[in-house]
């Protein structure tokens, strides 16, 4: 027979799913800010810019209410002007924001400056932090980072990238092209990953740069088929660009190292948000479903429907649950490689399988501007391709399968390390 104390103990104490009353109240405060301030923004047209996304003068009223009520970068350290959530935490606030399609930016927690500011708190010097983060946490510029490259240049492959920068004195010289660069049309500040040795572990360097310096251009915003985040999606040039070795983000030849600890937190933090997106279709489907009626029967009751909004139900809570693992991985102080990329195929189809089915559940209505399910559908496409296409990251759990065997899904255990 076993004690009570070892039955505790057998039978898992600590998996607690428990948030804090203090992240509730946050939670609470996020939740009652998207429904009353932000929500009846979606149904006027003149709150949308020329791209699909929230008017910036709208959107500067909102940050300021925002900021006021201390709902202002909860990914970011006291220090640095966040409320200091963790990984964890962060997940339960970001789905709560993205409610509605315009939340996220409206608290700073938006891509590319999201995960712009993460890395940058990680990986910055103190006089780094002052004049390239502070500005952007205090909403006064936006960032881009800059590492995708046209073919055949790098894109999930690294070691393909054809931007180089060559050591010239005391700065760096850079000539290239990059493409699909997020953001970069509004931004001020900027991160790029250049190629300064062959060596494959050691052959990039990550560069802080600001919009005003000399010899590079925004070729073209690159039209896409969704809405977009303020400053596009563009193509850019450097022809023979200098940048001061100071303003080398990390070390040299340590790029990947910083695209690394952006990379991943910022895959998450799409994830955290895509939960909250799929979320509201299945509000917006459920609504309807109650209140439509066809033959005589309403189509909540139909068993057809029924069983979509059930399946979706289940999946938004599949989604729910590996991203609170893989945050969980890195609130640890590791990477959560695997745990990630499970999260990110899972949430990206979903999100897209969920405006798929609420449209069909709407009808002609879903199909429509009357709500935001298209805006939401053509925005989901692109979930299975940024920071890594479905297939890559299957690549990398099978490789992480290769390496571990049957250890893959080993649990870790109180007082050993992982």
């Amino acid at each position: 027979m076993t004690t009570a104390r070892e039955e505790k103990a057998l039978g898992g104490a600590l998996m607690d799913f428990r948030i804090s009353p203090e992240l509730e109240k946050l939670r609470t405060q996020i939740a009652d800010f998207v429904a009353n301030e932000i929500m009846p923004l979606e149904e006027r047209p003149d709150a949308y810019d020329g791209h699909g996304n929230i008017d910036e003068a709208l959107l500067s009223d909102l940050r300021a209410k925002a900021r006021s009520a201390g709902l202002w970068c909860p990914q970011l350290k006291h220090e640095n002007g966040g409320l200091g959530l963790s990984k964890t935490g962060m997940s339960v606030l970001y789905e709560t924001m993205n409610r509605s399609i315009f939340g996220p930016v409206v608290f700073n927690s938006a891509a590319p400056d999201d995960g712009n500011m993460m890395v940058l708190e990680a990986l910055g010097t103190d006089e780094q932090k002052e004049r390239w983060l502070k500005p952007i946490v205090e909403g006064k510029v936006r960032s881009a980072f800059a590492m995708t490259e046209p073919e055949p240049g790098g894109g999930s492959d690294p070691s393909m990238m054809l931007t180089r920068a060559v050591r010239d004195g005391d700065d760096w010289v850079v000539n290239g092209r990059k493409w699909f660069i997020t953001g970069a049309e509004a931004a001020d500040h900027f991160m790029l990953i250049a190629k300064t040795a062959d060596d494959k572990r050691r052959g990039h360097t990550c560069f802080l740069f600001h919009k005003s310096q000399p010899n590079w251009k925004i070729v073209r915003r690159i039209p896409i088929m969704g809405p977009e985040e303020h400053g596009g999606h563009c193509e850019l040039e450097f022809t023979d660009f200098r940048i001061p070795h100071s303003d080398i983000l990390g070390e040299e030849g340590r790029g990947l190292k910083v695209v690394q600890t952006r990379l991943g937190p910022a895959r998450l933090t799409h994830c955290m948000r895509w939960l909250g997106l799929a979320k509201r279709c299945v509000e917006i489907a459920t609504d309807y479903a109650e209140r439509r009626e066809g033959f005589g029967v309403k189509l909540i009751d139909r068993e057809s429907v029924q069983v979509m909004l059930g399946d979706l139900a289940m999946q938004i809570e599949v989604g729910r649950l590996l991203v609170m693992k893989a945050a969980w991985e890195i609130d640890q102080g590791r990477y959560g490689q695997k745990e990630i990329s499970m999260a990110k195929i899972h949430v990206a189809n979903l999100l897209h399988t969920a405006a798929d089915r609420a449209i069909q559940i709407n009808g002609a209505r879903g199909y429509s501007k009357d709500t935001v399910l298209e805006w939401i559908y053509r925005y989901a496409r692109q979930a299975r391709l940024v920071d890594g296409a479905d297939e890559v990251h299957k690549m990398v759990l099978n490789r992480h399968l290769g390496d571990l065997g049957t250890d893959f899904w080993h649990w870790d255990v109180e007082g050993e390390d992982a």
